[in-house]
């Protein structure tokens, strides 16, 4: 079965750029375009697809509230900003949606269709450069954030490696663990952050 991913973009040139790069690459498959906000959340509960491409900028209601709610009505479904922001408000509102990505639009197509296979394999897809943006500020604050203070050490180690977007069996051999093991230590720092996924976690160990 194909990869099944829509997109939610306002300009129309770029939006059909996007359905023509995912329809032509092998096992994906272009199941809506949408250029508004309020036209995506009609249609998407329809369309089922399992990775939307989100524009932040949207006309009417922007690409994070989008993501909010369209996390409330599918919660399966994964979500990657593309955007041509990358300011740190814009990241973090992001992933407090429950956006699993955060990708230039000038990625390249490669990038793109990379970024829909990793999230799909439980990845965090982001760019060097933004991935950089939530590492300092993890690092600068992560350690003294109220939200972590009641981490273990070896537990704000695997959220360090969660937020750079590593995957559950790269963070086992990153840290000579094993695969269960992560998962247990995960389960914990979701019952102490409160919280029910990678994105929330993440998020609020970075809010100021």
């Amino acid at each position: 079965m194909p990869v099944t991913v829509a997109i939610v973009e306002d300009n129309s040139d770029l939006r059909a750029t996007l359905a023509r790069v995912i329809n032509r690459a092998p096992g994906h498959e272009c199941v809506g375009q949408y250029g508004d906000a309020e036209s995506a959340l009609t249609g998407l509960p329809k369309d089922e697809p399992q990775v939307v491409l989100m524009d932040i900028n949207l006309p009417g209601m922007n690409g994070v509230e989008c993501a909010r709610k369209l996390k409330q009505m599918l919660p399966a479904t994964l979500v990657v900003m593309l955007t041509a922001y990358e300011d740190t408000d814009n990241i973090f509102g992001s992933l407090e949606a429950g956006a699993s990505g955060y990708l230039l639009k000038r990625s390249k197509s490669a990038e793109i269709l990379k970024a829909i296979q990793e999230v799909m394999e439980g990845g965090s897809p982001m760019t060097a450069h933004i991935a950089r943006k939530v590492v300092h500020s993890f690092q600068s604050k992560g350690s003294s954030t109220q939200a972590t203070e009641n981490l273990a050490e070896r537990e704000k180690e695997v959220l360090n490696l969660l937020s750079q977007g590593f995957m559950y069996k790269e963070i086992a051999d990153k840290l000579g663990i094993s695969f269960e093991t992560v998962r247990t230590y995960i389960r914990r720092i979701y019952e102490k952050l409160q919280v029910r996924s990678r994105t929330e976690a993440v998020a609020k160990a970075l809010r100021r």
